[in-house]
């Protein structure tokens, strides 16, 4: 039923670039350490070559997916067909985290939409690309995009968002250290 791939085919990529949503995987080293999955959405992925894959990452309540990548670089990928023939796709690798305001946040900002929320793009180099059938994924309706986000940071501005990371996003629930203050 599932394959493994050497790449991102052009019909991978196709079912990709669709998803609306997609899931992403990270661990800390410590066997006591929480494994931490994250949905992600609003346009924030890319292709960027058949074996790169980049998302734009937006503040949030935590930072467990920048902490772990910070201290081992694994992450792992998870899009799956909520519409048409079922299918699972999954995307491993090894992440970096490019922090907002330094040198290769602002090299790749070119490939994302423009959001003020935006605090890294992880940038992952893939060692495994396989799918699955996915035959137990239930049938879903896109409806639109939630726009919570932007009325949570147009009513926080710029200023207020740097500190909510310094206090929110600075350590993961394991205490690794996410962004610096």
């Amino acid at each position: 039923m599932g394959k493994v791939y050497e790449s991102i085919t052009p019909h991978l990529k196709t079912f990709i670039e669709k998803q609306k949503l997609f899931f992403v995987s990270t661990a800390p080293l410590s066997q006591e350490g929480l494994v931490n999955i994250s949905p992600k959405g609003l346009d924030s992925l890319r292709i960027l070559d058949e074996q790169t894959v980049a998302y734009l990452d937006l503040t949030g309540s935590g930072a467990e997916t920048i902490a772990h990548l910070k201290e081992n670089q694994r992450i792992t990928f998870m899009f799956c067909a909520f519409d048409g023939p079922p299918k699972i796709v999954r995307l491993y690798g090894k992440g970096e985290v490019f922090e907002r305001d330094t040198p290769g946040f602002e090299a790749m900002k070119e490939h994302f939409p423009d959001y003020l929320s935006a605090r890294s793009i992880i940038k992952v180099k893939l060692n495994r690309i396989s799918d699955a059938c996915g035959y137990t994924v239930p049938l879903y309706e896109f409806k639109e995009d939630r726009d919570t986000m932007k009325k949570w940071v147009d009513n926080k501005g710029e200023a207020a968002l740097v500190e909510y990371r310094k206090l929110k996003n600075s350590k993961s629930l394991d205490g690794l250290t996410a962004f610096e203050g």
